[in-house]
């Protein structure tokens, strides 16, 4: 379920809202052990663009 969450999510990455839609429903269908993983990829994907939307779902690691 995995590849297919960052797979949705590289398709709509050109809208803001549909980004934010889909990386909230992806949350859904991840289990505990994927979603450490899915949030690094994330960060390194889109954390330059959508980082706001990112720290809403995800807390920021530094």
């Amino acid at each position: 379920m995995l590849e297919y969450v960052k797979t949705i999510l590289q398709k709509v990455s050109f809208n803001r809202y549909l980004f934010e839609r889909e990386l909230k429903k992806g949350l859904r269908y991840l289990v505990p052990a994927e979603i450490e993983e899915f949030r690094d990829w994330c960060y390194e994907m889109f954390g330059r663009t959508y980082q706001p939307i990112l720290n809403r779902y995800f807390k920021p690691t530094y």
